[in-house]
């Protein structure tokens, strides 16, 4: 710094530094506070990884599966869940499948089938899903069409309000909630969502991860 500095430059410089490390400051502590407890949202991309049920998806009553036995064709089936939890399936009468992940499922049916083939390879695919309520993303409040959604692997607030139409006329976007129950804490978790923002504004930085259970409220505004 050249010793003839005129004060004034070195006064300006001083407090654009304060101000920029104040709003860091402000920031960070505005972002450790978002959710409660210090807990932050994920952000998520607008484009989906994967479209059907991830590999810890529950299945439900009505989903729609298909059962692929190697080399034994004959022994598969497209079947869909029936509303007391059962599946039939060739060799295989009133297995229970709602509950069970595709994997555990599919290992249920190669025991079965072990009776009668030798070292059965067995795959169970989900086509279509309904899922149990703690599954699925209920969507509640000053929306187009509240509903329950099934839930998607890499599903966003984004899809879920595509899915329920958006918001309604009066909807406070920017004071809805996602109520998520934590496991680890056996407690329900609440985050501030801002979908005025990621709808209208496009920003970006709105829009974030979903989980199986979660309820999104959102309320209408005062005036």
């Amino acid at each position: 710094m050249p010793k003839d500095t005129p004060p004034a430059f070195l006064d300006r410089r001083v407090s654009r530094r304060a101000v920029m490390a104040f709003t860091g400051l402000a920031v960070a502590g505005l972002s450790g506070c978002a959710g409660g407890g210090g807990a932050q949202l994920p952000s998520a991309s607008f484009v989906s990884l994967q479209e059907g049920p991830g590999e810890d998806y529950i299945i439900g009553p009505l989903d729609e599966l298909t059962i692929f036995v190697w080399r034994n064709p004959e022994l598969g089936a497209q079947v869909q869940v029936r509303p007391d939890g059962r599946i039939t399936t060739p060799l295989i009468t009133d297995m229970p499948a709602v509950g069970k992940t595709p994997s555990m499922l599919a290992e249920d049916i190669k025991l079965q089938l072990s009776q009668f083939i030798q070292e059965p390879i067995v795959s169970v695919i989900v086509n279509k899903f309904s899922g149990t309520y703690s599954q699925q993303v209920r969507v509640v409040g000053a929306t187009a069409k509240p509903t329950s959604l099934s839930y998607r692997a890499n599903m966003t607030l984004l899809d879920a309000m595509i899915a329920v139409g958006g918001l309604s006329e009066f909807a406070a976007g920017n004071r809805a909630r996602l109520i998520r129950f934590d496991k680890q804490s056996g407690k329900q978790k609440e985050y501030g969502l801002r979908i005025n923002d990621l709808l209208r504004k496009g920003d970006t930085r709105a829009n974030v991860m979903l989980m199986p259970g979660d309820v999104i409220i959102i309320p209408e505004s005062a005036f």
